[in-house]
């Protein structure tokens, strides 16, 4: 098994800026639905089970819902290539070590 550590770095590096991103989106994102919804409530008479009921069903929350969904989705999927790439490493690291462990054991047999 060849492992690059410092590839797996260099993705650490250039990508950790759009995870930061991706998971900023999904925070603004998830804390906007709370406005279009309390929005959405203030528009609708009655009871404040109807009110809810409107709001969740108006295609703004809908449409808040799916972006959370499209940036939970990017923020995942980057927070996983980023641990892949983490691990990588620690792969590296191990073998190294193993190959270390040889060597002194190679020396050691003369």
């Amino acid at each position: 098994m060849d492992i690059d550590p410092n590839q797996a770095i260099n993705y650490i590096v250039t990508h950790a800026p759009k995870y930061a991103q991706a998971k900023a989106d999904r925070v603004y994102v998830e804390n906007f639905i709370s406005s279009v919804k309390s929005r959405l409530m203030n528009e609708e008479e009655g009871t404040v089970a109807n009110k809810e009921a409107y709001a969740k069903a108006h295609p703004d929350y809908i449409a808040q819902i799916n972006a959370l969904k499209i940036a939970t989705e990017e923020e995942e999927k980057l927070r996983f290539l980023m641990k892949a790439a983490e691990l990588r490493v620690e792969v590296w690291k191990t073998l190294e070590y193993s190959k270390r462990q040889e060597l002194k054991n190679l020396e050691f047999q003369k």
